[in-house]
């Protein structure tokens, strides 16, 4: 019998094997080649190419008829989330290369470097990333927008790429979080029923006292090498830039803002570039395409994967086995048993984000779980919500697979785990809301 897109397969953890065999293979294979003193350890096995075996073993584990399993694969390969995310790989690397073409990398930078003391270039591109997402609600179209200008800074100032690819992923998984446009945010309070500002409220609680810690850091981790100012700033380069911060906070859709750079960085090439033409535009738009097309194919695999994960049973088998351990938990809890339910709705979504890779698609998965969760304990609304937010996004910004370090990876030239261990922010939020979730119950139980 065919496992409808509705219908809830019987939970099975051999649905989580495909997964795992991928996560041996990437990230196993960097580790053995590291050690062996390769260079460029974690790209020897692709990681595009390294899924491979997880979707033959996720298609094999099937117990539908072989068209059935291929279905759910595509299904999975042609959501919402992973198409809209694919094409904005495609449009992040057009923009890149055609601003790069054009002249406007070299102009932003120049221009940063003028307008950002040398001792706050960490923290400014943080606060700069962190406003952009918020004012746009997308970590990835922030990224997409900010990494060509983040890369070249860190090579004019002597900055780590590898620092600045994650104070980048930092500012926007920030705004990513807290951002009332966010997919995220409107995902989890319409799965828990309560309004954005309550939500909002509940969550800059925690996020601010992470992002503080977080800029904190930044500040003494600030290692730029003296540089001398520019003489003279190519301001016209500069606009196809200045444009998508200008478009992003003005609240544009994220395929508008980057198309509209696009077109900009081709206008100002034909104005001001001689040997800029149509034919030179079409050609970098090519390249820059070309230059996504790991993380596209990337994307779309582990997105069928899901899929056939979901399909298969093994986001159910997570929710069952979330559930066993808050039981478990709350008969040594008494009157505290609300904090294992906030522990077990994090660790639910932390757990649907693993599988999926996708902080939103988790948050829907869970969301129905998590509110008969608050329900049953007396949670309120606005605290799940903030929690499935809070965790996906920590997950979303510390998983290597994960959509916005694969293109932080593509941007910079870094392997994702890299970027991974730079992801500062994310660590302090994890921090910040076990913190809160711990003291808030140890406070109640003190008044009582």
């Amino acid at each position: 019998m065919t496992t409808s897109a509705n219908t809830t397969p019987k939970p099975s953890a051999l649905a989580l094997l495909p997964l795992i065999l991928f996560l041996i293979l990437f990230i196993g294979s960097g580790v053995y080649f590291t050690l062996e003193g390769v260079d460029y350890a974690f790209y020897q096995l692709p990681a595009h190419v390294a899924i491979l075996p997880a979707v033959i073993l996720a298609i094999g584990l099937s117990r539908e008829r072989l068209n059935t399993a291929i279905e759910q694969l595509i299904r999975g390969m042609g959501h919402g989330d992973i198409i809209a995310m694919c094409l904005i790989y495609l449009l992040a690397g057009a923009f890149s290369s055609v601003a790069d073409a054009t002249g406007g990398v070299e102009a932003t930078v120049n221009l940063g470097l003028a307008l950002i003391p040398e001792s706050l270039i960490l923290p400014g591109l943080f606060v700069i990333a962190a406003f952009i997402s918020t004012a746009m609600g997308t970590s990835m179209g922030t990224i997409a927008a900010l990494a060509p200008f983040a890369l070249n800074m860190a090579t004019a100032t002597g900055q780590s790429p590898a620092v600045m690819a994650g104070v980048l992923l930092s500012g926007a998984m920030f705004g990513d979080n807290l951002s009332f446009i966010s997919d995220t945010t409107i995902a989890a309070t319409r799965s828990q029923g309560c309004s954005m500002r309550d939500k909002f409220k509940e969550n800059v609680g925690i996020a601010i006292p992470a992002a503080i810690a977080a800029i904190i850091l930044f500040v003494f981790n600030n290692q730029s090498a003296p540089v001398e100012a520019p003489e003279s700033i190519n301001y016209l380069a500069v606009i196809p830039y200045l444009s998508i911060i200008v478009l992003a906070l003005a609240g544009l859709n994220v395929f508008v803002v980057l198309t509209s750079g696009i077109l900009l960085a081709m206008g100002v090439g034909l104005m001001s570039t001689p040997d800029f033409t149509l034919m030179t535009f079409s050609q970098e738009v090519k390249d820059g395409f070309a230059s996504m097309q790991e993380i596209f194919v990337l994307s779309l695999m582990i997105g069928g994967i899901a899929e056939l994960m979901r399909c298969q049973g093994g986001l159910s088998f997570l929710t069952n086995t979330v559930n066993k351990v808050i039981v478990r938990f709350q008969k040594n809890q008494g009157q505290h048993h609300s904090r294992a339910s906030e522990f077990g709705i994090a660790l639910l979504v932390s757990f649907a984000n693993l599988c999926t890779a996708n902080n939103t698609v988790a948050i829907v998965v869970s969301g129905q779980v998590a509110k008969n969760i608050a329900t049953e304990h007396s949670v309120p609304a606005k605290r799940s919500a903030s929690l499935l937010d809070i965790f996906s996004c920590v997950v979303q910004g510390m998983i290597p697979y994960g959509a916005q370090i694969l293109l932080l990876g593509a941007s910079f030239g870094l392997s994702p785990l890299v970027i991974v261990s730079h992801s500062y922010y994310c660590f302090f939020l994890a921090a910040s809301a076990l913190i809160a979730v711990s003291s808030r119950h140890w406070w109640q139980a003190r008044r009582a």
